[in-house]
């Protein structure tokens, strides 16, 4: 997807942050469009959490701006927090609630109704096992909680979703359920911005790659029309600035 095409819903434009003269982010530059997935990959230290953290306004930029649905998140936090879902690298739900009783209370929070039939759609949109719904959370894998909050975004009808290490810990099997759930989101039109370490998977999923090194977007990579992206090119490029010391 060309995003100069459209009009795009996360804009990061000429950010930079800083603390106590620390630069952490320099001069980033990118956007995601409505049905993108974008993968910011990098190393650890490489600044991807803090640029999620910078989009939902935890940090105030130093320099330069991020506006999400074309609002300065600065300047309109409520109105960005209510278009995004932001799921951690490992979701916080209460053990000792089922996943629908977890669903129906965070609902609830946000003064959302939805029934039970509502409740028992998304979760076979996320392909969580009929079985498990009623079960407590403290049973459930991690690949389960992040199906299950998931299905909390999806019916709060957020049209962004900001995934941080999404897939850290998963196994093989989970990972490439998780990437096929993300792909389908971006289908129906979600804009999806996600931070990782993982080439493979980024490959797999993304639609464009930004590649991250000391705070600096040092590259990007862009899936052929109907294909996906160069995995061993990728792979060669974050293994080059990793060997420059990167970690």
């Amino acid at each position: 997807m060309q995003t100069d095409k459209v009009q795009p819903i996360i804009e990061v434009s000429a950010l930079s942050f800083s603390i106590k003269n620390n630069a952490i982010l320099k001069n980033l530059n990118f956007s995601v469009a409505a049905g993108e997935v974008y993968a910011l990959l990098g190393g650890n230290g490489a600044g991807k959490s803090t640029t999620l953290k910078t989009l939902l306004g935890f940090n105030k930029p130093t320099k330069g701006s991020v506006k999400v649905a074309g609002k300065e998140v600065t300047k309109a936090l409520d109105f960005v927090r209510g278009k995004t879902a932001y799921l951690p690298e490992s979701a916080t739900l209460y053990p000792h609630l089922t996943a629908r009783e977890n669903v129906e209370y965070f609902l609830s929070l946000a003064g959302i109704k939805k029934s039970r039939d509502d409740i028992n759609t998304a979760f076979n949109r996320v392909a969580l096992q009929p079985d498990a719904w009623d079960r407590y959370m403290q049973t459930y894998s991690k690949g389960m909680r992040q199906k299950t909050a998931i299905s909390l975004a999806i019916l709060r009808e957020a049209p962004i979703f900001l995934l941080d290490e999404p897939t850290s810990g998963l196994d093989p099997v989970a990972i490439d359920e998780f990437n096929q759930l993300v792909r389908e989101l971006a289908l129906t039109g979600a804009t999806i911005l996600m931070v990782t370490h993982d080439v493979y998977g980024a490959c797999q999923v993304a639609n464009r790659i930004g590649l991250l090194k000391n705070g600096e977007l040092v590259g990007e990579f862009n899936a052929p029309e109907n294909g996906r992206i160069n995995t061993e090119q990728v792979h060669a490029a974050f293994g080059d600035y990793k060997s420059r010391g990167n970690e």
